[in-house]
């Protein structure tokens, strides 16, 4: 449950109704969405949204109220609508959370508060939740993080490159310009005919394309490349501008660190380059071993979260949803 624990406490406070008990039975339950074979109802909106909406009439100036409250139901019940899919494909797949594993993720919260259950509960209520609603919140968490399990997380890879590069850009501090650490990918032709250019210029492209779909520029070179650097995944070490090609000089030219130049033709094919750090002279914050496995788990969680969010929406794409809020 790591992945989705920070999202407890910001939906606490969704989880209060908006109206008072006394004027709810005046209300007359709608239905407000219909997804796939499910429906949201106007009381479902009110009991995830209740405690926002209540703070915006409370604390937005008063010609602003009418249209705040509208975005804010309107993103509350997009948050819904998201749930419920999440749910009906887990459903379709079998997989549930029975009442023990809620009980045994609330009993960690519960410890990890340093608390009783008694006092943890009565801490619920004043901050407007109950114990159906939260113990329906873990339920779902617990969910979402099964079926991440399931579909998502083979999805996720963290390369040494990617690890590195975060290293370059965020632990170290240059002292001195105009040094640029770069690997490279080359193309040769063997004959000068333009039939040789083209397959270079054809091997290259394919080569660059797969590099900005995020594989590997080590990898891919040790594959790929024709040049000698081949065998060293591409690294060419640290240049100075006045060290480098004129070609090469032109491909690295406005490019941050992490990014792919563009093609570039060299005297007897075409090459083209990644920016792995524009260094310098530099000054170490931490040495990389020491913080590796702290960016590792960064990167991971974040490409996480990414590819929890597109699937998400590969989800909705399919889904029949209709909105009559």
């Amino acid at each position: 449950m790591k992945f989705f624990l920070h999202l407890v406490c910001s939906a606490l406070c969704f989880l209060a109704f908006f109206h008072p008990p006394a004027a709810q039975a005046e209300v007359v339950d709608r239905i407000i969405a219909i997804v796939n074979d499910d429906v949201i109802t106007f009381s479902d909106l009110n009991r995830e949204g209740g405690a926002l909406f209540r703070r915006i009439t409370q604390e937005a100036p008063p010609e602003q109220v009418e249209r705040t409250l509208l975005k804010a139901r309107e993103e509350v019940l997009s948050s819904l609508i998201d749930r419920l899919i999440v749910e009906q494909r887990a459903k379709k797949l079998g997989i549930s959370v029975g009442d023990p594993e809620v009980d045994s993720a609330i009993a960690r919260i519960v410890e990890r508060n340093k608390t009783t259950a008694e006092k943890f509960w009565q801490q619920m209520t004043l901050m407007g939740s109950n114990e159906r609603d939260y113990r329906e919140l873990i339920r779902s968490q617990i969910l979402q993080e099964r079926l991440i399990d399931y579909e998502i997380r083979s999805r996720v890879v963290v390369n040494e490159e990617r690890i590195r590069e975060f290293y370059e850009k965020n632990y170290t501090q240059k002292i001195k310009e105009d040094a640029y650490h770069v690997l490279q990918m080359g193309f040769v032709w063997k004959e000068n005919t333009q039939a040789a250019k083209d397959d270079a210029r054809r091997r290259a492209e394919e080569a660059r394309r797969q590099a900005l779909a995020g594989q590997d520029f080590r990898v891919l070179a040790r594959q790929a490349s024709d040049l000698p650097s081949a065998k060293d995944g591409g690294d060419i070490g640290v240049f100075r501008k006045s060290e480098m090609a004129a070609y090469m000089k032109a491909g690295i030219a406005g490019l941050q660190v992490g990014q792919v130049s563009a093609i570039q033709e060299a005297p007897d094919g075409y090459q083209f380059f990644k920016l792995l750090s524009d260094r310098g002279d530099v000054a170490i914050q931490a040495s990389y071993e020491t913080v590796k496995e702290q960016i590792r788990q960064r990167l991971y969680e974040d490409a996480l979260k990414n590819q929890f969010q597109k699937w998400v929406k590969e989800l909705r794409d399919q889904a029949y949803i209709k909105k009559i809020l």
